[in-house]
């Protein structure tokens, strides 16, 4: 690989999601010079395209960080797989490629939190449809033309319709939309793909702009730290080929490596909690300890049961006569059980009635297994996994050393609150109202093997939730932006780092709370209202 220059206008470290985004709208002014770092590889394996090939990429290094979570209380100790994308497109290009936005009071709330009204969600909604490409078109609510593509999925299965009739029975309607800003009902998710294949970050922002000539993307390039003169920003040292560089940034660096990624090169750069860098002999640059705290995810639930009557994909994969039919439609018509998503069907529900809005969302899957990784069950029988959207504990991301090469440590702290014990007891009575109790699941024969009958009390469903409770695979708020007076936030509600100049970090750790559904959507939101920050900048020496 061709030696970069050593001076850019913008220094981006993270091609994932928000570093995709920003690489397109940076460079777009071919008078301003961009790089683009990525740790990983190229996205050009094939399981990277091929819809249900995240069961390849997730927990492999080549595509995933692989992280590992420190033994959890709330998981009954246990400690999880907890992906990150380690590739151009970051998690884009290994998730769920659920397109979803959360709720309007989600982002009413960022703009009471940061007191910057233009986080609001009448604020955002024109954002989200700049970028969107919806197989609709262009509405009040959804957007055509722009790079992220949103198309309806390509296959059905009998009993995701079922479960859709029986939460009607439960009180959750049937609807056409999430995301309207109100996303309570149920319905099929719509997805990231194009035709049948995955449409990540790299497909919709990076690739259409690659031949621009102010824009360097470095792929394999693992970051060291923030370089700093005093408290200002002047690039990224990084490591590449065993060999140690650094690229100057003459306007401004920016952070986008995702919530475990970012707050671990702040505290690498010397900006963090002052005794935790004291620790690992790292010089304090500014003591900050929101740096790392106020990590948040949505923990899952995974309720399984076995059915009769029905096909699922368990007992379509067990033949090699089903694994060879569901190869030949992709191939012919990019259809069927290769195209899916890891869920196909949502609902948002209440857990408890007095609840003010929806609070758990389910994702309903035609598969089961013991955990991730492992093979599909032989039976037929489906899961309804559902997860506290509005979860009360909070986690923390810190370094373990001053090594780049080191995961730091991730505490998530799930189930450590009364509330979020509450829900999820809720929330697994909901599903066996659901399923168990419904007039229309009643022709499958549903019995529940996961976590199991005799899980009764609050007690027991406590710790039938620490059994088979999971990450969902959205943290967020690890560098959450805030008001002045607030000691605990890390930026600024147009994205700098407090106390910092020229260095900004824009990806999913600046949210101050978790959205209500998925995350990777609302990051691309994030990243083009950071790209305008900016840009707005421009011509300022001092931000």
């Amino acid at each position: 690989m061709a030696r970069a220059p050593e001076s850019f206008d913008y220094v981006i470290a993270g091609g994932g999601t928000a570093g995709c985004v920003l690489a397109n709208r940076l460079s777009a002014d071919p008078n301003v010079s961009v790089c683009l770092l990525e740790a990983g590889g190229k996205d050009d394996w094939i399981w990277i395209h091929i819809p249900v090939g995240y069961l390849y990429c997730i927990g492999n290094p080549r595509t995933d960080w692989c992280y590992q979570t420190e033994p959890d209380p709330g998981l009954n100790g246990r400690s999880i797989l907890y992906a990150r994308g380690r590739v151009l497109g970051g998690c884009s290009s290994i998730n769920a490629m659920l397109y979803l936005r959360g709720q309007s009071h989600d982002y009413d709330r960022w703009a009471a939190l940061t007191g910057d009204p233009s986080w609001s969600w009448d604020n955002v909604v024109p954002i989200f449809k700049k970028t969107e490409d919806h197989w609709a078109g262009t509405n009040t609510m959804h957007g055509s033309g722009g790079e992220w593509r949103v198309e309806k999925q390509r296959l059905s299965w009998e009993i995701l319709d079922a479960f859709s009739d029986a939460a009607v029975e439960a009180g959750i309607p049937k609807i056409d939309d999430f995301n309207t800003g109100d996303n309570e009902g149920s319905s099929r998710f719509e997805v990231n793909q194009k035709r049948g294949v995955r449409w990540n970050a790299t497909k919709a922002f990076l690739r259409p702009v690659a031949h621009r000539a102010n824009l360097t993307v470095l792929t394999n390039a693992l970051v060291k730290r923030v370089r700093m003169d005093g408290r200002t920003a002047r690039g990224i040292e990084f490591i590449q080929a065993g060999e140690e560089r650094f690229v100057e940034a003459k306007r401004e660096t920016i952070l986008a490596a995702g919530s475990i990624g970012s707050p671990q090169i702040l505290q690498l750069s010397g900006i963090g909690p002052g005794g935790l860098l004291q620790e690992h002999g790292i010089p304090v640059v500014n003591d900050m300890p929101g740096v790392g705290a106020n990590l948040q995810d949505h923990l899952q639930l995974r309720m399984a049961f076995k059915v009769r009557n029905t096909v699922t994909l368990n007992t379509m994969a067990k033949s090699w006569w089903g694994k060879a039919k569901m190869a030949l439609e992709y191939a012919l018509y990019r259809t069927g059980p290769l195209t899916m998503a890891p869920s196909q069907l949502g609902a948002f529900a209440k857990s408890d009635p007095a609840r003010a809005s929806a609070n758990v969302e389910y994702h309903v899957q035609p598969l089961s297994l013991d955990k991730f990784g492992d093979s599909l069950h032989t039976f037929p029988a489906f899961t309804a996994s559902v997860c506290n959207l509005k979860p009360t504990s909070r986690g923390a991301v810190r370094i373990k050393s001053s090594d780049p090469r080191a995961h730091p440590s991730i505490q998530l702290n799930y189930l450590s609150t009364p509330e979020d014990r509450q829900v999820a007891i809720d929330s697994l009575r909901l599903t066996r109202r659901i399923v168990l109790n419904s007039k229309t699941m009643q022709r499958y024969v549903p019995e529940e093997f996961l976590p199991g009958p005799q899980f009764q009390t609050d007690a027991e469903l406590t710790k039938a939730a620490g059994t088979v409770g999971t990450t969902i695979f959205h943290p967020v708020g690890t560098c959450r932006m805030g008001r002045d007076d607030d000691p605990k936030a890390v930026l600024t509600p147009d994205l700098r780092v407090r106390g910092i100049k020229r260095l900004r970090v824009i990806d999913a750790s600046v949210m101050p709370t978790i959205t209500s559904g998925n995350t990777n959507s609302p990051t691309v939101m994030i990243a083009e209202r950071g790209a305008a920050f900016v840009l707005g900048a421009r011509g300022s020496q001092n931000h």
